[in-house]
């Protein structure tokens, strides 16, 4: 997470809008947003809280509030196309923690916890959502569709990612203060950041300065530099006369 960020809300036409890029719209504590895309579903499903320190970012209070994050993610579904019950919440969030936990541990190199594994493959043994397609072309609402097929979906979609050829490329932001993972799709793989308009651009930000800081010199040198131009002028013109002697060691 990065400076509490949660997804924002987008109105209804926003989501209706096939031309959006995939990703969330989050935002920080400070009331600025940022576009986010994680690069996979399951992935999106991290920004609504987790276990341990993003306890403090969960969004996932009722029912109503995982329905709310349907139009928000790259489903593109009503809020009412999935019926969630508070058991299957509770089950989408156990989900959720242990993805957390998997894909932190893929991003830093290690293996994971095998009952996190298991969350996963249990999580996936239900059906999943029917895809269906509307005749514009639009992805429509599954039905019907509960709160154990959405889990399940989001299951099968992180099982696929950590299985597949992108599975080394689940990664951590690169900002110190931010901790949103993603997985790097990108053609070359060397993406760095959540987001180039947020933390990429605040590392621009702060290696700029730094190099200014660096190049800008320091009192001592710059008076040594100014030292040689100043001086001569500001002694009197030559009169023609011999330097007087110093002092000598016996005048009192």
């Amino acid at each position: 997470m990065t400076d509490g960020a949660d997804p924002a809300t987008r109105n209804a036409a926003d989501t209706a809008d096939r031309s959006t890029p995939p990703g969330l719209v989050l935002t920080t504590a400070t009331g600025g947003s940022f576009h986010f895309d994680p690069g996979a579903l399951c992935l999106e499903l991290l920004t609504t809280g987790g276990p341990g320190p993003y306890a403090r970012y969960e969004v996932l209070h009722r029912p109503a509030d995982l329905a709310a994050w349907l139009p928000l993610s790259r489903l593109r579904l009503p809020a009412d196309a999935v019926r969630v019950s508070p058991a299957e919440l509770a089950a989408t969030r156990t989900l959720r923690d242990a993805l957390w936990r998997l894909a932190a541990a893929r991003a830093h190199g290690t293996p994971g916890e095998p009952g996190d594994y298991a969350v996963l493959n249990r999580t996936a043994e239900h059906p999943p959502m029917v895809p269906r397609i509307a005749p514009d072309g639009a992805a429509t609402a599954p039905l019907p569709a509960d709160g154990a097929q959405l889990a399940s979906t989001l299951a099968r979609d992180a099982i696929a990612l950590l299985t597949g050829p992108y599975a080394d490329r689940v990664r951590e932001c690169g900002a110190h203060d931010c901790q949103l993972i993603f997985v790097d799709t990108s053609r070359p793989g060397r993406r760095r950041w959540c987001s180039m308009e947020r933390c990429g651009n605040r590392h621009k930000v702060r290696a700029l300065r730094a190099r200014r800081e660096s190049e800008e010199p320091s009192p001592a040198t710059a008076l040594q530099a100014v030292l040689p131009t100043v001086l001569p002028a500001a002694l009197p013109a030559d009169s023609g006369r011999a330097p007087a002697d110093p002092p000598s060691e016996s005048m009192g």
